[in-house]
């Protein structure tokens, strides 16, 4: 099985640093982004296959994270957001759920929960991406008769 790919978006530069090392340390592949601008950009560059879950902040200035949520699974629709905050409430959680987040943690969460959900997360994308390509072959399939 392969380590989850994985873009942290965070406004809090140590936060990220911090995450980010903890992440590599254990063999997932992890880049960083501070903003929800950033995000999508970097997301649009390096294409929807090469990110598995966003790990996104709630609340950063100019695009708040269930902001971005909406946008990243309008332009990247199999890949897998689990938010992540320090000032949660019931009603951002269920708005994020609503939107198509994966899940929810809370700031500060332990590594080893987070590493569960990222994997989680990715598995499901990967699912999701597989019965396309399954969708697909039939389709070719079908269509010449096979």
């Amino acid at each position: 099985m392969m380590e989850p790919s994985v873009l942290l978006v965070d406004d809090e530069v140590a936060f990220v640093e911090t995450l980010v090392k903890r992440l590599k340390k254990r063999n997932v592949r992890v880049s960083a982004a501070h903003s929800g601008y950033e995000a999508l950009e970097k997301l649009s560059a390096s294409g929807p296959t090469k990110t598995d879950v966003v790990i996104l902040d709630v609340k950063m200035p100019g695009m708040d994270g269930l902001e971005t949520l909406a946008r990243i699974k309008e332009e990247h629709p199999l890949i897998e957001v689990i938010m992540l905050t320090g000032h949660a409430t019931v009603e951002s959680a269920i708005d994020g759920m609503k939107k198509g987040a994966f899940d929810y943690l809370m700031k500060p969460c332990e590594v080893d929960d987070l590493l569960k959900k990222l994997n989680e997360a990715a598995d499901k994308k990967r699912e999701h991406e597989d019965k396309i390509l399954e969708a697909r072959a039939s389709l070719i399939s079908l269509r010449r008769g096979d």
